[in-house]
């Protein structure tokens, strides 16, 4: 059921159930970190391996010292700044902390959602909420309510209706490793903010063992029609001839007589625009019945490195 419901999503939360929840960066699988139950169902749901810890969103920087211990001057820097936001911090947690959360490591990642629905409903609860992507493993993320309901169907005892989300790709991830920032996934926060703020970062984004944070893996976001990812768009459906295509453009591209549908992220070549409809493009061209997607790659900075991030991990086979 979708609904903007705020008590009915509390309920079934305070019930140990889950719910779809609305965010800034995509839509979440949504359950109260204290609750194994609740826990075990988002796992379940997602079919999520447990290796791969779950992000745990709380009400406001206050709650940073409850949550986590022995936290750097630096991620205190970064969430005076970018909380409420698109940016994770990787830290070590609390004792209270479960270990059904963090994978079994010492380590907790935590962030402040940016989104007016989520921050409601944290101040009406008194836990945290655990609450991945609202999508199947490894799958195309959720940015509309809709989106999720097309996963989840009746898995689901409700869906808060946040409206299609702003920023559209997931949040940056920062851990510290001996103090000094580490960035496990790029994201909607682009790199380049957090180093004017705090210094270099060094960048560890690939773990398909025992990952820090989720979205390290290299198989990820990924459409069931097979996707690649190119550099020329006019050399690479040369190569296709003969199937039923679909391109994902980052700005305006000539109308290729061979291609079936074309998704244009930005006209504009705006990165922002790029970023917010990234997914919902991704899951229009995948109900399309195609061969193949081509995706042209972005400039690599901004949020260019971001989205190319994504399509990198979507691309895998």
């Amino acid at each position: 059921m979708i609904s903007k419901d705020l008590d009915k999503a509390k309920e079934i939360l305070e019930a140990d159930g889950i719910i779809g929840l609305p965010t800034e960066t995509v839509y979440g699988l949504a359950g109260n970190i204290f609750s194994e139950q609740a826990i075990k169902r988002i796992y379940e749901v997602k079919k999520r391996p447990l290796f791969n810890p779950l992000i745990v969103h709380i009400k406001g920087i206050d709650q940073l010292d409850l949550m986590a211990c022995n936290i750097p001057s630096k991620a205190y820097q970064l969430a005076e700044v970018f909380w409420p936001g698109p940016l994770t911090l990787v830290v070590q947690k609390q004792s209270q902390i479960p270990d059904w959360i963090t994978a079994g490591k010492q380590s907790v990642a935590l962030r402040v959602p940016a989104h007016p629905l989520a921050l409601a409903l944290l101040q009406k609860l008194n836990f945290p909420l655990a609450a991945p992507s609202a999508n199947p493993f490894s799958t195309i993320s959720p940015t509309s309510a809709a989106h999720v309901e097309y996963y989840f169907n009746d898995l689901l005892p409700l869906i808060l209706d946040g409206g299609e989300c702003q920023r559209g790709i997931e949040s940056t991830i920062i851990g510290f490793e001996d103090e000094v920032p580490v960035l496990y996934r790029h994201g909607s926060l682009p790199l380049e903010e957090i180093e004017r703020l705090i210094g270099p970062v060094t960048i560890k984004n690939r773990n398909n063992v025992a990952p820090e944070a989720p979205g390290m893996l290299s198989k990820h976001y990924s459409p069931k029609t097979r996707l690649v990812l190119v550099e020329d768009l006019a050399n690479a459906l040369k190569k296709f001839e003969g199937k039923k295509l679909g391109v994902l453009s980052f700005g305006s591209t000539p109308n290729y007589k061979e291609v079936t549908c074309t998704e244009y992220l930005s006209v504009q070549a705006d990165m922002e625009e790029a970023a917010n409809q990234l997914y919902a493009a991704l899951h229009r061209l995948d109900q399309a019945n195609l061969d193949l997607i081509i995706a042209e790659r972005l400039p690599d900075t901004g949020l260019g490195r971001s989205i190319n991030d994504r399509l990198e991990r979507a691309a895998q086979s």
